[in-house]
């Protein structure tokens, strides 16, 4: 999760995830799209920009129905996520008001959930693929057509996330040997591609507790 208090603009970028968008009290404009609120699908090229203080929650890309593309939320939806999460930034119970917005998501296969939580991680794909008994191309291949992401990419986002729970009270560089980046030069263009965003931006807020890993 990731919450700003006043308006700003997210350079382009393509995130492995469902992005929920929502603005309090103001529109966002992604493209030519603007609207009180946005679902911003996995894997979408595209820069953002919000006119008021924002929250910004980030799905896994199995946990929303497949199928759904860029999506305006109208202004009572935005209103209605935005009081499930309430105050003490309940993400269980946004994720469950998302459902009822987008319908259900299917159960994934449980080679690929394992796959995809232990992707982050120091092991190489032929162990993950081991473990799951598959080859590594045949699981590159499922995960891909289960979850329309490749598993790099996602494995990309979990050492991303990793990085970002270690950066308040640590420099960029520390973070990134934390998360198995190989230099913070590519903790910074990872955080680019995937955010929009550098380290240091996302240091501050982490620091300040309005993002969340």
């Amino acid at each position: 999760m990731f919450a700003e208090t006043s308006a700003a603009t997210v350079a382009r970028h393509r995130h492995p995830a469902w992005k929920v968008v929502l603005p309090v009290g103001g529109h966002v404009t992604v493209g030519e799209m603007a609207a009180a609120g946005v679902l911003v699908p996995p894997q979408l090229d595209h820069a953002c920009a919000t006119s008021s203080a924002f929250v910004a929650v980030f799905l896994e890309p199995w946990c929303v129905r497949p199928g759904l593309g860029l999506s305006r939320l109208e202004s009572s939806t935005v209103r209605r996520l935005l009081d499930a999460l309430g105050e003490d930034m309940d993400l269980a119970a946004l994720h469950r008001e998302v459902s009822t917005v987008t319908g259900e998501a299917p159960v994934i296969d449980p080679r690929v959930a394992h796959a995809v939580r232990v992707c982050g991680q120091a092991k190489q794909l032929d162990a993950v693929a081991t473990e799951v008994g598959l080859s590594p191309p045949r699981l590159r291949a499922l995960v891909r057509s289960t979850v329309g992401v490749p598993l790099a990419r996602l494995r990309q986002w979990r050492r991303l996330r990793t990085a970002v729970a270690a950066l308040p009270g640590s420099t960029p560089a520390s973070a990134a040997a934390v998360a198995g980046f190989a230099d913070q030069a590519h903790l910074t263009r990872v955080t680019r591609e995937l955010s929009g965003r550098t380290p240091g931006s996302l240091k501050v807020h982490a620091a300040s507790g309005t993002l969340r890993p």
